[in-house]
């Protein structure tokens, strides 16, 4: 029913729940698919972060976007550091890797101008993991990031070639550190 309006009164029982409820169902119809996806898993995708150095953190040729490596950053700002084999379990390493799906999110989007629905599929995932010599788990470290992102953008556009390799250090202390390629729509479309 379009264009149905309720009056409320401010300050009465249930005012603030139904004015709530109607904004969360507004927000959600004007979400695209993939934003609908992401507030049902609970995630919270941020302003894509400023590069740390001197490159540019995507880059667009055609319809495939090269994003550069982004770091495990939680919602309080602060970097997961650590490596894997020493100071960091395995299961503080996968989520350091999906904070990185995260971040390529936050990415992705302004890439596609603000509308992850523009993303049509995640075609490789670069994935470097800070970790002892002995470590040889990377693979189940970068599930972390790979997981997320299919179910995310589902099997058919999540589903990515990837390498997983393991390095003596990484920038700023980071336990991981994740690129992507992907495939976005058409300008025209």
């Amino acid at each position: 029913r379009g264009g149905h309006l309720e009056s409320v009164v401010v300050g009465s029982p249930g005012a603030l729940s139904r004015c709530a409820m109607a904004a969360a169902a507004a927000a959600a119809a004007a979400a695209g698919i993939i934003e609908q996806r992401v507030a049902q898993l609970g995630l919270r995708i941020p302003r894509a972060a400023a590069p740390v150095a001197s490159y540019v953190p995507w880059r667009k040729t055609g319809n495939l976007v090269y994003l550069s490596g982004q770091l495990p950053k939680g919602e309080d700002d602060v970097l997961i550091c650590g490596r894997l084999g020493d100071n960091m379990s395995m299961d503080e390493g996968r989520e350091a890797a999906r904070l990185c799906a995260v971040q390529l999110m936050s990415q992705m989007r302004e890439a596609c101008g603000g509308d992850l629905d523009k993303v049509r599929a995640i075609l490789k995932i670069e994935a470097f993991v800070n970790s002892t010599q002995e470590f040889t788990e990377h693979p189940q470290v970068v599930n972390g990031c790979s997981d997320l992102l299919c179910s995310v953008f589902g099997s058919r556009m999540g589903a990515h070639s990837r390498f997983a390799v393991g390095c003596i250090s990484l920038p700023l202390g980071v336990a991981v550190e994740v690129g992507a390629v992907i495939q976005v729509a058409d300008d025209d479309e």
